[in-house]
């Protein structure tokens, strides 16, 4: 579906697709905590996290970045639900993205523009492999990818997409056509999975697009 919404160039319907695909995947709708996703989290434990004094923990990363005790003390899990969790999150995505405009400055009106991404992972205490995505409530088992996405949010148009399987590091080019005027252009690039959410990146960038005639 993303395919054939992407090809007709709309950006938010893509973007909302991909998001439906991490909904279907982990069994959860987007306005859930992102905390369900892990093992052995009810609702109420993710409320619990969300108002821990001093600071709340609203993402996996903030839970991640906790100490064994602190976590012991907020969750009041067993041991070996503790366990699972640390286990989550060694294969819950921690990627690093870095791109950046190969034309630079010289880009003139109609030009083809390519941005250079690169993708890093953390395999912190991972096995050599991501392996499948952590999804219980999916019927099948799945291996984990990720959509690259240019944007014109202006006009709700959708520039260029990439399919990405990630393992440790990925270098994707995304290309396309700088507008037909001259002029200072922002554009989104956006990082999507399709299997977990709360890991997604957006940046914003610019582009100082010439005249054609070079003046």
């Amino acid at each position: 579906m993303v395919d054939v919404i992407s090809s007709n160039g709309w950006l938010s319907l893509a973007l909302n697709t991909m998001e439906l695909s991490q909904m279907v995947t982990q069994g959860m709708w987007d306005r859930d905590s992102v905390l369900l996703q892990l093992p052995h989290f009810t609702k109420d434990l993710a409320r619990r996290c969300q108002e821990n004094e001093g600071k709340p923990i609203e993402s996996i990363f903030d839970l991640a970045e906790m100490s064994i005790d602190e976590m012991r003390d907020l969750l009041q899990l067993s041991n070996s639900q503790l366990q699972d969790i640390l286990e989550f999150f060694k294969r819950f995505p921690n990627v690093d993205m870095a791109y950046e405009v190969r034309e630079g400055d010289d880009i003139s009106a109609g030009d083809s523009v390519t941005v250079q991404v690169t993708l890093e992972r953390d395999m912190t205490n991972l096995p050599s492999e991501v392996g499948p995505v952590h999804a219980p409530r999916f019927p099948k088992p799945k291996e984990e990818g990720w959509w690259l996405v240019i944007g014109d949010n202006s006009t709700n148009q959708l520039l260029a997409i990439k399919r990405v399987a990630l393992q440790k590091r990925a270098r994707v080019k995304l290309e396309f056509s700088a507008p037909a005027e001259a002029g200072r252009k922002e554009y989104m690039i956006y990082l999507m999975s399709d299997s977990y959410l709360g890991c997604d990146q957006e940046y914003e960038f610019t582009i100082d697009v010439k005249d054609a005639g070079g003046n």
